[in-house]
């Protein structure tokens, strides 16, 4: 039987706009995370207002 997941802590990516959760491979550095996604840490740049 599976288990039940625990309310796990969220970020808002700064180029989609979306939340994202913790994830067992940021668990070192989840304090350094910014982007949910390798293609928003290369778009960032992109989404810069003017």
């Amino acid at each position: 039987m599976a288990h039940a997941k625990q309310t796990l802590p969220q970020k808002c990516c700064p180029v989609c706009q979306l939340m994202f959760s913790w994830r067992k491979k940021w668990q070192r550095n989840w304090h350094s995370v910014v982007y949910c996604s390798e293609r928003c840490r290369r778009n960032k740049a992109a989404n810069i207002p003017d």
